[in-house]
């Protein structure tokens, strides 16, 4: 999975380099194996953000470099996903950190816990990310759409060390989603809507999904 996810990382024209941010020894060395770029962090890190900004501060990128994050369990995602993501930060330098969302078009996402959905505003920053229906249509004519998060991040370096500074949120604590910690603090967040819905691999049952998906694919190799 780690390799999939890191080749389609490769395959983003915008991205300089790709790194495997790791505590485990086993991931590292399967990075290493499949001739991949691996950074060992700490053991302890409460969020995959804290792990990449360990991971960017060892690398000694430029306060205004942009950090992609790109979580392990995506392993199906198109590269050009990534180019939307990113997009925002190389054309607005104010902007601090991007990420993506997709249009959700089964009920059955709508009730998902782990189909995180997300409002915005008129200018395409986020309002509130929730693990619960948003925004809520009390009346049955209210026909507005939906948007399922995707879990990619952009940050500029600068900001992504300040975000893991930040005192721990409350509603962070109750929705368990860290992007809220920036919400909280009166930080923006760019959101984008892409074309290219990417799988998470959260419950075992997703790993048939993914590998359906695969030998379907007409670059499994990507």
């Amino acid at each position: 999975m780690i390799q999939h996810v890191y080749q389609r990382s490769r395959a983003c024209p915008e991205l300089d380099e790709t790194y495997v941010a790791t505590d485990d020894l086993r991931i590292y060395n399967c990075v290493k194996e499949f001739g991949g770029q691996a950074i060992m962090t700490a053991a302890g890190h409460q969020s995959g953000t804290d792990r990449i900004a360990e991971a960017a501060e060892k690398l000694n990128l430029d306060p205004r470099d942009i950090v992609v994050n790109i979580q392990g369990d995506q392993p199906i995602f198109h590269p050009s996903l990534l180019s939307d993501l990113i997009r925002p930060l190389t054309e607005d330098p104010t902007i601090p950190m991007s990420t993506l969302v997709y249009k959700i078009t089964e009920d059955r996402e709508l009730q998902d816990m782990n189909s995180v959905q997300v409002a915005v505003d008129n200018n395409g920053y986020a309002l509130y990310f929730s693990r619960l229906p948003i925004p809520f249509c009390r009346d049955q004519e209210s026909k507005l759409a939906h948007y399922r998060h995707l879990g990619f991040y952009a940050y500029r370096k600068e900001f992504l060390l300040t975000f893991t500074k930040l005192p721990y949120g409350s509603l962070e604590g109750a929705e368990k989603l860290e992007q809220l910690r920036a919400l909280e603090h009166g930080f923006k967040i760019k959101v984008v809507e892409t074309q290219f819905d990417s799988i998470e691999v959260d419950l075992p049952e997703d790993v048939e999904v993914v590998e359906k998906k695969l030998s379907q694919s007409e670059s499994p190799g990507l």
